[in-house]
């Protein structure tokens, strides 16, 4: 006899072995076993999970993925990248000349008005990112260009905070990656930025940053 067959038939020998030691240990014939699997909801779970075990094992839970940060939620490698020098302003006078009482304080060259939210408004050059580019910068989070500035020229960036104390406390001046997840047409609404700040997908992140702000 060949080998192959010695091993058909050893295979064989121990499936049978094995079918009556269950059948002995549990009193549960085969058949009903499998009448169980078909006709019984746990069965079907059971079923479906040995027919598919990765798509259960990688289900995450919405418990789960609030723990999980925005840093961590993406491979952001998998979009272009531009080395910038990014600084941080407000709309005070510090930054832009304005004050309170000026009519267009707090307006953008966009004309929309400063952000910061999961989704922030940002200034850039033009020519390097257009007005309405969605950009991912690390440590801050979306910032949308939706301003320009006379020393913004170049891979400069300057990201919007509500006040002086916040730009130094958690930004400064940095050189470092971002991230271009749309490249913008010249144009930004306030309907496109609260589009993306209230898409439903993202309110996990969104609430994530409310958060970490207060």
């Amino acid at each position: 006899m060949k080998t192959w067959m010695k091993r058909l038939f050893m295979t064989v020998l121990f499936m049978l072995a094995l079918m009556t030691s269950f059948t002995g240990i549990s009193g549960v014939e085969p058949s009903d076993l499998a009448a169980w699997v078909k006709e019984t909801d746990a069965g079907k779970h059971v079923s479906s999970f040995l027919k598919h075990p990765k798509r259960q094992t990688m289900a995450v839970k919405s418990d789960d993925l609030r723990a999980i940060s925005l840093e961590e939620a993406f491979n952001w490698n998998d979009y272009p990248k531009q080395k910038v020098v990014a600084t941080g302003y407000t709309a005070g006078v510090e930054s832009t000349g304005k004050t309170k009482e000026h009519h267009a304080y707090g307006i953008t060259y966009s004309g929309v008005k400063v952000k910061r939210d999961l989704y922030s408004t940002v200034a850039a050059d033009p020519s390097v990112f257009p007005i309405g580019t969605v950009l991912f910068i690390p440590n801050y989070g979306y910032g949308v260009v939706a301003d320009t500035g006379k020393a913004i020229k170049g891979h400069k960036l300057d990201l919007y905070y509500e006040t002086v104390d916040d730009v130094y406390r958690e930004w400064g001046k940095k050189v470092l990656d971002v991230y271009v997840i749309k490249k913008g047409e010249g144009t930004l609404t306030e309907k496109d930025l609260n589009q993306l700040n209230e898409a439903e997908s993202m309110q996990v992140f969104r609430q994530q940053f409310q958060a970490n702000k207060e």
